[in-house]
């Protein structure tokens, strides 16, 4: 792929995930996807989507920054939530909170086969000091 071909693939990948097609997954993840290091395969990539939208019913990608190098993609995502419950570990209960996430892939076979992601947990904590 080209650098304009990978944007425009991690873009359809987004939008894939924001419709929560769940059923398209497969044309962007490879089957023996890893995450930060662990193999969780295609299914476990997807259980761990559906339970986020779940848990966070309001959630939507936001891309703030790509770059794209074939074969790999870095992304600054930006996301304003209310999850239910904890999240992170934080009693969030509802409450909005915004955090960026950085985000590494890389292609094997035309597909993202291994991601890397960093979430700012930071900045939620800081914003449930009352």
């Amino acid at each position: 792929m080209t650098r304009n071909e990978l944007a425009d693939f991690y873009h359809g990948y987004i939008a894939c995930l924001n419709r929560q097609d769940w059923d398209s997954l497969g044309h962007f993840v490879h089957p023996d996807v890893t995450y930060n290091g662990t193999h969780v395969g295609l299914a476990g990539y997807r259980a761990m989507l559906e339970r986020d939208f779940r848990e966070i019913p309001d959630l939507v990608f936001r891309v703030q920054l790509l770059v794209a190098d074939p074969p790999t993609v870095a992304s600054r995502l930006n996301f304003k939530v209310s999850p239910r419950g904890e999240f992170f570990g934080l009693p969030i209960n509802g409450r909005t909170v915004t955090f960026d996430e950085n985000v590494f892939y890389a292609c094997i076979d035309g597909k993202f086969a291994h991601v890397w992601s960093v979430i700012d947990k930071a900045a939620v904590a800081a914003q449930l000091v009352d």
